[in-house]
This record gives C-alpha cells, structure tokens and sequence, in this order.
C-alpha cells in the first residue's frame, strides 16, 4: 500500500501544470493585472482596444491578439519590457515609447536573461527604437513592421532593432521605415539579419563590433547608407541588395575576414563600396553598378581578394590612392568592367589583355580635383595616350590580369524595382542627416 502511495504521489508531481489561455479586456490596468495573476505558460489573448502602458512581462508567457489590440506607452519609457525567458510577443500594435535616449527608451525591450525570446508579426511603431534586444541570448525579432521617427536631426532618432551584447539573435523578414539604423547592432556575435526590408533610414544595417555574424537577401532602398560593417570581423554579407541610396552602397571599416558575395548596388550612390582600412576580405560575384565611383579603396587596407565582380557604367570605376599595383583577380579569374574593350579569342570568358582601372591623370585630379578643368585637353589626351602605348609610365595601382568579358546577373524582384523607382523619384525630398558619412570617427 505504502508503495503504491508513493508511485501515485510521484506520478502527480510529475504531470505538467497546463497553460490556460485567457481573455484580456482593454482599459486601464487591465493587461498589467493579467500578467500578474498569470502562471508560466500561459497565453495571455488581447481583445482589440487600448491598453495603457507601459507593461514589465516578468514570466514566461504568451502576449497575442490582433493588430487593433493596441498597447500604448503613452510617452513614458519602454511600453513593453521583457525579463522573463521564452516569452512570445505576437500579433499586436506596440506605440507611445518615451524619447529618452540615455534610457534606450524602446517599444519593446528584451533585457538580460530573457533568452529565446519571440517578437513575431507585431506592428510597433512611432516609438524612439522600435525593438530593443538588450542582452537576452537566441531572441527572434520576425516578420514586424517597424517604423520610426522622422525628426530632422538623425541623432534625435532611433533605430529601428538594436540590438547589443544579445548572442545567436535572429532578425528576420522585418520592415523597417524611418528613424536612424534599421538594425544597429553593437558589441554582439552569431546573430544573422536575413530577407528584412530597410527604407528612409540612415543605415540600413549598422555594425560596430560584431562577430561571427550573418547579413544575407536583406533589401535597402533609399536610404543614405546601405551595409556599414566597421570594427567588426568574420561577418558574411551575401545576396543583399542597395538600390538608390545616396551615399554608399557598402562600407568596410576596419573590418577584416569578412565574405562578400552576391550583393547588388545600384542607382546613383556616391560610392558602391568604400573600403577602408580593411584587411583579409573575401569580395567576389557582387554587382556594382551606376555609381560615382564603383570601389573606393584606402587607408592601407591588405590582402583583400576581389574575383568575380562586375563594375558596370560606374563615372570611376575605381579610386585607388597608392602607389604599388594591387591585383584583383584570384586562380585565374578577374572581374568584369564594362569600359574593358576586350577580346577573347580563346573563348574561355577570360580577356585576352589585362586592364587597369586608373592612369596617373586619375591620379592627379585625386590629389588635384582643380585640374578637371584640363581633362578634355590636348596635353590630357597625349599623356594617356603615352601611357597606354608604354605601359611603364603607369603608376601603382589597380590591375586586373584575367578581367572577364560577362558580368554577374543579379535579378531584381517586380515588386522591389517599384519601390526602387519611388525612392529615386523623390530623392531630393530626403531627410536632413547631420552626420557626415565620409566622417567615420562620428559613427
């Protein structure tokens, strides 16, 4: 009997405490009131209506409903605080946060310790940040749509997912729209930032001291800034797409052992690419296309690879200030440049001469930008016709020894040329930005 007994006893302790799902009202307290008298587990389902803020969610729980259930901060800190693990948040319309950016004010905040964290479908908007993941591992920010503020000054903004010191976050299929970055993410490693949707922002993806990280089919349109790595090493930044931002398509800055591969910039940036002082960096199948310059490269920057890219209808296909040759093919295969007339008799894709992007007139008007008053002159035309039959009068720089006569294709979705074409017809109403890009201590 006494064995049986203790069998029952074990067998009940053993059984799981079943979640419930409850209906919450809006009003007043309603919401703070339901997480408080909640267990673990449960699912906590919001009936349309407004709820006042802010809320604090202090265990595991489940926070649901429909887009018109609205939870509204009414201007005072963080609307929704999250320091619990396994907390999902989903469904809903987060708004009203404060504007204090000492206190990272956010519409919805992940602390320490709140790991696997879920923000899934949730409409947060007008809030300084709009999701903040502030330390709580493997968080999963997905399929939001996020936007920001639109004040002149771009420090008076926030960014739209922040995310710092949070190891193995996931941010995925999110759009975000205004505000400063579209996702800022600072002293934090094995995240991946895949297929979300930047617009009207800085930045659209923003990284300071971030390793071992992943930024993959992510779309940035119209913003002044397309991928920003600095200080940052091991990222892999492949299959993104820039259309008609304003000044650079992608910045390496101090970033080192980075792949690059398979991203598109087009439609008038400053700078496709501007690498500075950027060492060990794998570059090759990208398209870089229609922009002042198609690759600026300096500060130094060492034992870069660039095999496979395509530098198409660029004012200056490559500025590079230096004075030794570089090469820029890699086992045979070089890049593609469409101001190349070559030929391939061999009919191996391979040109049958090799190209250099720059001459020394490059050279001076980089030094001397008052001397493009002569470059249509006759002593111009001579001295690069001199080079070009004596090629031991070139300076250092650039040289491709294999170019390729077919570029890369990289296809552009219907849907996604048309919010290209929008951005680039209203390109001279961009918001101020009082941050000078080329200016890399202000970042």
């Amino acid at each position: 009997m006494l064995r049986a007994l203790s069998l029952l006893l074990c067998t009940c302790l053993a059984l799981p405490v079943w979640a419930a799902e409850r209906s919450v009202s809006p009003g007043q307290g309603t919401l703070a009131a339901a997480i408080a008298k909640a267990r673990p587990g449960d699912v906590l389902r919001l009936s349309p209506g407004r709820y006042p803020g802010p809320v604090k969610i202090d265990r595991p729980l489940t926070l649901t409903g429909p887009h018109t259930a609205v939870i509204d901060g009414l201007g005072q800190g963080t609307v929704v605080t999250i320091d619990a693990p396994d907390v999902i948040v989903a469904g809903l319309t987060v708004t009203g946060s404060g504007m204090n950016s000492q206190d990272t004010d956010a519409g919805i905040k992940i602390l320490k310790n709140a790991d696997r964290v879920l923000v899934e479908g949730n409409r947060v908007l007008g809030n300084l940040h709009g999701i903040d993941v502030h330390g709580g591992l493997d968080a999963r920010v997905k399929d939001n749509v996020i936007e920001g503020t639109r004040q002149d000054r771009v420090n008076d903004r926030g960014n739209g997912i922040y995310v710092w010191n949070s190891p193995g976050t996931v941010v995925e299929g999110n759009s975000v729209r205004w505000g400063r970055d579209g996702i800022f993410s600072n002293a934090s490693r094995t995240g991946i930032y895949r297929n979300n949707l930047f617009r009207d922002l800085r930045f659209a993806v923003h990284y300071m001291y971030t390793e071992n990280t992943e930024v993959s089919g992510n779309v940035s349109i119209g913003n002044t800034l397309g991928y920003a790595i600095m200080f940052s090493n091991r990222a892999v930044i492949k299959d993104n797409l820039s259309l008609g931002d304003a000044n650079h398509g992608l910045l390496l800055n101090y970033a080192n052992n980075a792949e690059i591969s398979g991203n598109l910039v087009r439609g008038g940036a400053k700078k496709c690419t501007f690498i500075y002082n950027a060492h060990k960096n794998l570059i090759y199948d990208n398209r870089f296309e229609g922009c002042g310059i198609g690759i600026h490269f300096t500060a130094g920057s060492e034992r870069n690879v660039l095999t496979g890219n395509a530098f198409i209808g660029n004012r200056e296909q490559v500025k590079y200030v230096g004075t030794r040759d570089v090469e820029w093919s890699f086992e045979g295969r070089g890049n593609y440049w469409s101001d190349h007339p070559a030929f391939d008799l061999g009919g191996d894709g391979i040109a049958d001469t090799p190209f250099r992007p720059n001459d020394l007139m490059d050279h001076i008007l980089w030094t001397q930008p008052a001397a493009a008053l002569l470059t249509g002159s006759p002593a111009v035309q001579l001295m690069r016709w001199a080079q070009s039959s004596f090629p031991a009068t070139l300076p250092g720089g650039v040289v491709d020894s294999a170019p390729l006569t077919t570029p890369i294709q990289i296809t552009v979705p219907a849907e996604i040329q048309a919010l290209e074409a929008e951005a680039l017809a209203r390109k001279h109403e961009r918001m101020t930005d009082d941050i000078d890009i080329d200016d890399l201590s202000s970042h």
